[in-house]
């Protein structure tokens, strides 16, 4: 039996590693690198003409206002005074810090509306550190702006 030569998969994680968190001198990335353009969305246009069914690829920057205190696995993001997006991440590939709450970031992926269950607003409530009589208060369908990132940049 030929023996585990343990360096090639030393390297393999530490790219592994690369490809899921790149330090910049303006932040940090976490999932795919990307170049911020200039149609960056900065309110809340793009969603204006969507309905539950249709999807766009677009870039947008806001305030993190919340993250998964589970394991950093979703974040939701102040668009403006009025509207936050509820963001996952793609494939589930990647994860946030827990502390990145009031830091700005720039996300890449797709925009979309969602009906979210009963069931699935108890289960991100109970992640988020909501208390039982909060959870109670749920009892309809919510229409909810997601977006589905493929990588975000989090400004330090």
């Amino acid at each position: 039996m030929r023996p585990f030569n343990i360096y090639p998969a030393i390297f393999l994680l530490f790219l592994a590693q690369m490809a899921i968190s790149q330090e910049t001198e303006n932040g940090n990335y976490y999932g795919e690198a990307f170049k911020i353009t200039d149609a960056i969305q900065r309110n809340m246009p793009v969603y204006d003409q969507l309905t539950v069914t249709d999807t766009v690829t677009t870039q947008m920057t806001g305030t993190i206002k919340e993250v998964c205190q589970v394991k950093g696995c979703w974040m939701k993001v102040a668009l403006d005074a009025d509207n936050e997006v509820f963001v996952r991440f793609k494939d589930y590939g990647f994860f946030v810090p827990k502390d990145a709450a009031d830091k700005t970031v720039y996300m890449n992926g797709l925009a979309f509306l969602e009906e979210m269950s009963v069931e699935d607003q108890k289960h991100y409530a109970k992640d988020s550190g909501a208390s039982d009589e909060e959870i109670a208060q749920i009892n309809e369908p919510a229409r909810i702006l997601r977006f589905e990132a493929d990588g975000v940049l989090i400004k330090d």
